[in-house]
């Protein structure tokens, strides 16, 4: 279980832009919402806080804000401790999920009025405003009121908003939950496309996992108020450290055992599954024999071993677990097909393969060899 920045990437103090140094929260000064948060954001990081609802991730994006205070622990921005600031002496710009726009006001009122707040002069408000419409690529649109835009519109002008003040950290909290998927998955690659523009750090609360792994630097996964791992996209999908990380990123076959076996020297055991066949496995969060594990395995690490992939017949070492299946489900998604089996006891494992020329058609109640490496299928906690 982590809950800090990952040692083995050491930085400079001075790039630590954010802090949250053992921060708890309480509402009733019993249940703890919060429990002993510990993170870094780097200046120009995008960070984001993934879990499902209830797992604290948005109190601590309200801590952060100054809408909430800590039960216990620190905050710091840029050095300096910020508990007992408030909200709007911290310059902190702001995202929400249901856009927070002044309904009277015009776009480009709506973007000045922070810069009037600040006391700037006509021609500078003039000048930033414009600046962020164009941004946002709603340089058109200044005259019009919210209620004349578009969803997705309507979210680039509060985006715009949080933007227009030109604040050093971002906070947005499920910013794009009430957009429909395409205008979700549009809004994604716009908001990487301003931070990789502007390098203003911003920290992201979502239960989304495709949008966590599509924008992000590093993703802290939340349960029960804890941080399960904190690590890159990359890190999470494809080496999770338990069982709740595995199976909330992205999909994973589970398969229920007992550890039978520990390599002495190496990385892998053996698992006798439930259904009684052995497994070839990496050891994650298994100790000794006689311990109880569910193992994880991602479903386009399974192969075929009857269509194997257009010219890799005799490239390909034999896989270290190979069991026989019988199709129950095809799925056809378009790029690839989805496939789910019986095997080792489950009547519900998937199989991803790419829509591509090599890859026979499948059918229920067909029966074949799959196969998968241990380096693929991790032990984890039962």
């Amino acid at each position: 279980m982590v809950t800090t920045a990952e040692p083995d990437a050491p930085q400079e103090t001075s790039s630590c832009f954010a802090i949250f140094n053992d921060v708890q929260k309480s509402y009733d000064g019993e249940t703890l919402v919060v429990k002993g948060f510990n993170l870094e954001v780097q200046r120009g990081e995008f960070v984001t806080l993934l879990g499902p609802s209830g797992s604290g991730k948005t109190t601590c994006l309200m801590m952060m804000a100054g809408f909430e205070t800590p039960t216990h622990g620190d905050i710091l921005l840029d050095g300096t401790p910020i508990n007992d600031l408030p909200p709007h002496k911290r310059g902190i710009g702001m995202v929400f999920q249901n856009y927070a726009l002044f309904p009277h006001m015009s776009v480009a009122e709506n973007l000045a009025f922070p810069l009037e707040v600040r006391g700037m002069s006509k021609e500078e408000i003039s000048t930033k405003v414009a600046n962020a419409l164009d941004m946002v690529r709603l340089g058109e649109f200044g005259d019009r009121r919210p209620g004349q835009l578009s969803g997705g519109q309507q979210q680039r002008v509060a985006l715009a908003r949080a933007l227009v003040f030109e604040p050093e950290l971002v906070l947005m909290d499920e910013p794009l939950g009430a957009l429909d998927k395409n205008l979700r998955e549009e809004m994604q690659f716009e908001i990487k496309r301003i931070h990789q523009r502007l390098g203003v750090t911003m920290l992201y609360v979502t239960h989304d996992q495709t949008e966590a792994l599509t924008m992000s630097d590093r993703i802290a996964v939340f349960n029960d108020g804890i941080v399960q791992q904190l690590a890159t996209p990359e890190a999470l999908y494809e080496a999770p450290e338990n069982a709740f990380v595995a199976y909330f990123i992205g999909e994973n076959n589970r398969l229920n055992g007992q550890v039978s076996q520990l390599d002495t020297q190496g990385e892998h055991c053996t698992v006798t599954l439930d259904s009684g066949e052995q497994v070839r496995a990496l050891k994650v969060a298994v100790n000794e024999v006689g311990e109880r594990t569910q193992l994880s395995l991602r479903p386009e690490r399974v192969r075929l071993l009857s269509a194997e992939e257009p010219g890799a017949a005799g490239t390909q070492s034999p896989p270290d677990n190979v069991f026989s299946a019988e199709v129950l489900e095809v799925i056809y998604l378009g790029d690839h097909l989805r496939t789910r089996v019986a095997v080792c006891g489950s009547d519900e494992f998937i199989i991803k393969t790419p829509n591509a020329e090599g890859y026979p058609p499948l059918r229920p109640g067909q029966t074949l060899q799959v196969g998968w490496d241990a380096c693929d299928c991790r032990a984890l906690d039962a």
